[in-house]
């Protein structure tokens, strides 16, 4: 379905517009129709999520900022460059502490609760 339209298409995150999903939180999505790669900014202060997912891992890559990463209640340090696998089953969240915070979370198969979210070329 968006394959067709990605091949040999360069993108910049800069060219995809941001959706506000909540207060601090804004999301920017790029989906091929295997992998999903869906950027956050994230404010300090902004509401926390706790949640899991059953059916796929999260590969989190941070970009700027610094954040407590929590996985199963445990916090984890993370600045730009950091990385971490979170396992589906795992309840986690991200909690901003030097701003914005951005991160790059990896999704494979691509998350279909965020489909009405993708960018595609010409959208």
């Amino acid at each position: 379905m968006f394959n067709q339209r990605l091949y040999a298409t360069a993108v910049n995150w800069d060219d995809i517009p941001a959706t506000e999903i909540r207060p601090g939180v804004r999301r920017k999505v790029y989906s091929t129709d295997e992998t999903m790669l869906a950027w956050h900014e994230l404010a300090v202060g902004m509401t926390l999520n706790p949640h899991k997912h059953d059916d796929f891992d999260q590969l989190v890559l941070i970009l700027q900022g610094r954040c407590n990463y929590y996985v199963d209640g445990v916090p984890h340090e993370m600045s730009a460059g950091s990385m971490m696998l979170v396992p589906r089953g795992a309840e986690h969240y991200v909690e901003p502490t030097e701003g914005p915070c951005v991160n790059v979370d990896v999704f494979t198969p691509p998350r279909a609760d965020f489909g009405d979210s993708v960018w595609l070329p010409g959208s």
